[in-house]
Parts: C-alpha cells; structure tokens; sequence
C-alpha cells in the first residue's frame, strides 16, 4: 500500500482523537479490568458499536498516557497487509515521534497476521490496545497467537445502570417521581436495549438491521466464506426471535436447509463468535452435556424487536431473562466467575442461572416477569430451593417485577429482588 495513503489517513485520525473529551463520556463499569502498569497487551472485545473504541480512548485520556491511534476499519487501509506493517509503523513514528511507546490499534483484526505485529510491539516494551470485533480476537486465537501475553476486556451494550447515567436519570432518589422515572427508564431499555449509538437514532430498525448485516457480512461471511448467506441471515433472525430458549441443531439444519447438525453448529459458532449470540451451557460435571446442551441469548435486547418483519409477541419474560444473564456476564468478568443453567433431567424443574466460582455453586439466580400469581411464585421458588438442595447453596436471589424483600421458603432464605434494585446493584 503506498506510504502516502497510509501518511494521510493516520494524520486525519490524529486531528479526530484531539478532537476528544472524555470528561463527556460516560463511565463505564469495564474501564477497571484495564492493566495499565502490565506488560501485557489489552485487547477489548465485543459486538460492534458496543462502544469498545470509546472505552479505550477514555481509559488511555483519563490517565494522561501518550498514545498513537490507527484505526483499521477505515475504508482507506481495506487491503492492508501483513508486508505493509512495517510501512504503517514507520507513518506512525512520523507522525507521532520515535519516543511513542503506546499503540491503540482499533479493530486490527483486519489485517492478515496482525498478531505478529502485535507480539513484535510487545517484544520491543511497547504497551498495546487492540480492538476487535469477531472470532479473530476471541479467546481461543489469541491464546494461539499471543500466547498468553494479553488481557482480555469483553465489553457488552450499555448496563441499565449506565443506561440511566446516560439519561442523566437520579438512580438514587427516594421520592416517588425519581422512582417512576427509573420505572419508565426500565421498560424503555428492555425494548431499546443499551446500543450507545442507537439512542440517539430515530429510525432504529434500520440502525439495527445495518448493524446485524455489517456483523454477517464483515464478521462472518468474508472471515468462513460462507455460500449460503440467506441461510446464516434466516437462522440469525431466528435466533434472536428465540432467545433464552434451548438450541436444537438438528431443528435448525432442517428448517433451513443446511444438510447437517454439524453445519448448523457452525453456524451458530459463526454468529456467537461474531458477538450476535452468547451461549449458556447447562451446567454438568460432564463435558458433553455443558457442550451438547446450550441456550442462546442474543447480546443486546435492542436487536429483538428493531428488525425488519419482527412479527413476534412481546414476551418481556424473555427480554427480562436476557437482560439478566448479559448483566450476570458483565458482573462475572472480574470476579472469573462461570454461569451456567440448571437442568439435570427433562423433567426437573429449571433454574435459568448459577454462578460458580472454581466449580463451586455460589448463587443461584431466577428470573421472572411476574409473581403476583401464587401458582407462578410457589413455581419460581421451588426451583430455587430445590436446587440448593442438591448444589449446596444458600444464596438464593428471585429477580422480578416486585418490591425487595426476603422470604424464607422450604427452609431457605430466597433473597427477592426488585429488577431496577438488582440491576443498580441496590441491597445485594
């Protein structure tokens, strides 16, 4: 690629990153898992336009560090290659000053052997952020190719709790207008979802469908070749109709025409990878089962509803367990806690999650939309208990649209908590 071309573009996204304030952006819960005096390069992963460029920048602004800026998603460097980052390193120099030593690589992962560039910075003491947003920067590729020299930040859509800070929402006042608006805010964000971007769109749907077809065609289609796109697009569609449910690939390759179950558990790798989903394993000793058994989540309930011919009820259930397990992921990060759903038979009745630490169950949690009925809460925390029965636990905690308070049942304190309390992490 000629010098020139990269010489200019790098400079235009210099002047953009001078451009920035952080004191404008909201904090976000993930800027704390940064290892900012560690060898190691930090790479944020995540779905698209989930806000992984933003984060770095307000981490690497908010503590003064010196840093150089590419950005590889930029329609100018398409076809970069691996020969031509040498080039790319020499432009950087020019433009920042041989003394740089603090590189933000945005979406790298679009440049063939970028790891080799990567691993190279390191060797010569350089401190590395790197972006990106499919299977090229999951876990298991960069412990291929960075063999352990990296700190993964996986990054979702906006929390509930940041949601309201971005609404400028009082998230701790006591009067009842202060409360209703957190109730209001609520039900937005269980339909919206927390896409920074998206909030300040008036046509969603299109702001959505852009997003799932940049996802398929960018993150998927070029990166596994695949032939049958309208295929991955109708199973994608699907799924995100069906979330919270039990993946059945045998239902999926004969519904849309794949041939096998193995082509079908590509597909839905393809689209985890990507970010789109998130899969939960059942949780067993056994490793087949975790593996065979899984259930999708789609990464951000914005995507359910804002897509073309989304004919589906509204089913909050489902968006209020969705919400729930992402929010569960967010809080497992740092603490490397594993969240898993339980169902030991067909016939037993489900817990939708445990968390666990080291293999050991430390809560079990269960969502539901609604126990005002009687039958539905006697349901909901026979569950719990009957579960903590056999995983020996005692942290039991119900997430619903109710007031928080404690009850203990069948010997069991079940902790019960309001879904904007637990979301704001109030009295947990």
């Amino acid at each position: 690629m000629d010098e020139r071309i990269i010489l200019e573009v790098l400079a235009e996204q210099k002047e953009e990153i001078a451009k920035l304030n952080a004191k404008k952006w909201i904090s976000r819960m993930e800027e704390g898992q940064f290892e900012l005096d560690s060898p190691l390069a930090q790479v944020v992963i995540g779905v698209r336009r989930s806000g992984k460029s933003t984060l770095c920048h307000k981490v690497l602004l908010q503590n003064n560090i010196r840093y150089a800026y590419v950005n590889l998603d930029d329609d100018r460097l398409m076809g970069i290659e691996t020969s031509d980052l040498n080039t790319l390193l020499s432009c950087i120099y020019q433009l920042y000053g041989q003394d740089i030593d603090c590189f933000f690589l945005d979406e790298m992962q679009n440049v063939e052997g970028w790891h080799l560039f990567v691993n190279r910075l390191l060797r010569n003491n350089m401190r590395v952020f790197v972006t990106g947003s499919n299977a090229h920067l999951l876990s298991s590729e960069l412990a291929t190719h960075l063999t352990g020299r990296y700190n993964e930040i996986r990054l979702y859509p906006f929390s509930f709790s940041e949601y309201c800070m971005y609404k400028q929402l009082d998230t701790n006042g006591l009067t009842t207008k202060s409360k209703a608006a957190l109730k209001t805010a609520f039900t937005e964000y269980l339909v919206e979802g927390g896409f920074p971007e998206l909030m300040r769109v008036h046509n969603k749907r299109a702001y959505v469908q852009s997003l799932i077809e940049t996802v398929i065609a960018k993150d998927i289609k070029n990166r596994f070749r695949i032939r049958n796109v309208d295929a991955l697009r109708q199973m994608a569609d699907h799924l995100i109709s069906n979330t919270c449910q039990e993946i059945n690939y045998e239902a999926l390759a004969e519904q849309f025409g794949l041939g096998s179950q193995a082509t079908a558990k590509k597909y839905v790798g393809y689209l985890t990878q990507a970010f789109l989903l998130t899969q939960l394993q059942k949780f067993s000793f056994k490793s087949r089962v975790r593996i065979r058994d899984s259930k999708g989540y789609v990464v951000d309930t914005g995507m359910i509803a804002n897509r073309k011919d989304a004919l589906l009820p509204d089913n909050y259930g489902w968006r209020l367990e969705n919400i729930v397990f992402v929010e569960l992921l967010r809080r497992a990060a740092p603490l490397f806690h594993d969240i898993y759903y339980y169902k030991p038979t067909s016939r037993s009745k489900e817990v939708d999650f445990v968390v666990c630490e080291q293999g050991n169950v430390v809560e079990l949690v269960q969502v539901a939309y609604d126990i005002v009925s009687p039958k539905t809460f006697r349901r909901e925390t026979e569950s719990l208990t009957q579960a903590a029965a056999k995983l020996n636990c005692d942290r039991l905690t119900l997430v619903a649209l109710s007031e928080s308070h404690d009850e203990t049942i069948n010997g069991y304190t079940v902790r019960i908590r309001n879904v904007v309390d637990w979301l704001l992490k109030k009295d947990l």
